[in-house]
């Protein structure tokens, strides 16, 4: 296997986007990837693109000829392959990408993620995303992902002593990191008091527990390590992969407070990156809902059971403190386009090993994604470094 870098990025703003479509969003986060490379498209050997529900969003399918179309590689018969995971579809074209260069099928790869949610309503976006869990057996009782992620957030609270407040926490810190970023869909702080009294969703989820419905795009590509400095000065190596996969419903789960793929895929990609957890100078999480980020703290391994709550509430995963979670503002304040989710947190990892994360930076070297689909069903974990 040959050792990988990232050598460019590109990310739309993330946010309602009326003025952009869906193709056109894939390729100005494209574009922006290939200029921060100093590449031309001709020199891309191969595309993956993550995208959750293109033909229920947008009425499309068929999506990588799409995108190679758009891209302008059709003419020269890139191959170019949708990958769906859920929400966890862009880390997971990243993986399928990071696959292709590392076993020397391709040298020159594109990982992108992209979803258009806002052209339809919210009864249908809801549907849409009630997909990815179990149709016959949770869907078609009528319950929707705010309703499991709130069964989790019940059953922790009653276990583990969670408060109202360090749930809420979570929120507050992700509103203010988002603030600092300029791809944000949110960039106002928010107090504990916006939390706790928003609108009741899932009891006990409120509107400021979840993250937002969202249109955005990112891209990524990917070359071997030895020819990153080909093209830029600032290559970012891909230390580390993991993926898992568990049940689809939450009721097979032997903990629903432990996402199982969680540990299994983060466990997998630290035994890649041959690194431990106190090496890590932060975190790109899935915070679909706070509770999901309380959890994945833990199960990521950076604190016992039932901990994450305080280790929140004392400021440590804020940006200066133990172990940084989601500086980027995360799913909660950046925004959530399912398919693009996992392809933005590395591109916000990248650029904070780059150096470039103004107003937000993190001084260290290593940091790490952290991608989920549905409730745990799918999870993609990849580390990175300096070179």
């Amino acid at each position: 296997m040959r050792e990988v870098a990232v050598i460019g990025v590109g990310c739309t703003k993330f946010g309602e986007k009326w003025e952009s479509s869906f193709r056109n969003l894939f390729v100005e986060a494209g574009a922006l990837a290939l200029e921060d490379a100093n590449l031309s498209g001709e020199q891309i050997d191969e595309i993956f693109v993550g995208n959750m529900s293109a033909g229920r969003f947008v009425e499309q399918e068929h999506i990588g000829a799409l995108i190679a179309d758009y891209a302008g590689l059709a003419t020269d018969n890139i191959p170019a392959t949708r990958v769906e995971a859920a929400c966890a579809s862009g880390g997971l074209s990243f993986r399928q990408a990071y696959t292709a260069v590392a076993s020397g099928m391709s040298d020159i790869v594109v990982a992108a993620g992209v979803e258009k949610m806002t052209d339809v309503g919210t009864e249908v976006t809801t549907d849409v995303l009630a997909a990815a869990a179990d149709r016959e057996w949770e869907g078609i009782a009528g319950i929707t992902f705010p309703g499991l992620y709130a069964m989790i957030a019940t059953e922790y609270m009653h276990r583990y002593g969670l408060t109202r407040e360090q749930l809420a926490q979570v929120a507050v810190k992700n509103h203010d990191n988002g603030a600092k970023n300029p791809n944000a869909q949110f960039r106002k702080p928010i107090t504990l008091d916006t939390v706790i009294n928003s609108t009741l969703v899932a009891d006990p989820l409120r509107l400021f527990d979840c993250s937002p419905v969202t249109d955005g795009a990112a891209a990524v590509i990917l070359a071997p390590l030895e020819r990153a400095r080909e093209f830029t000065d600032t290559p970012i190596k891909v230390l580390g992969a993991g993926q898992a996969s568990s049940t689809i419903a939450l009721h097979d789960r032997k903990d629903i407070c432990t996402l199982d793929a969680t540990v299994a895929a983060g466990n997998r990609a630290f035994q890649m990156a041959g690194v431990e957890r106190k090496d890590i100078g932060f975190v790109e999480v899935h915070d679909c809902f706070t509770i999901a980020e309380i959890c994945a703290i833990e199960d990521l391994g950076f604190c016992k059971k039932g901990e994450a709550g305080k280790l929140t509430e004392e400021g440590q995963t804020a940006i200066g403190g133990k172990i940084p979670i989601n500086p980027s503002g995360g799913l909660k304040a950046c925004g959530h386009p399912v398919g693009a989710t996992g392809v933005k947190q590395v591109y916000e990892t990248v650029k904070q090993l780059r150096g470039d994360a103004k107003g937000r930076q993190i001084d260290t070297e290593i940091g790490m994604t952290h991608n989920v689909g549905g409730t745990g069903a799918t999870v993609v974990c990849h580390i990175f470094g300096r070179v």
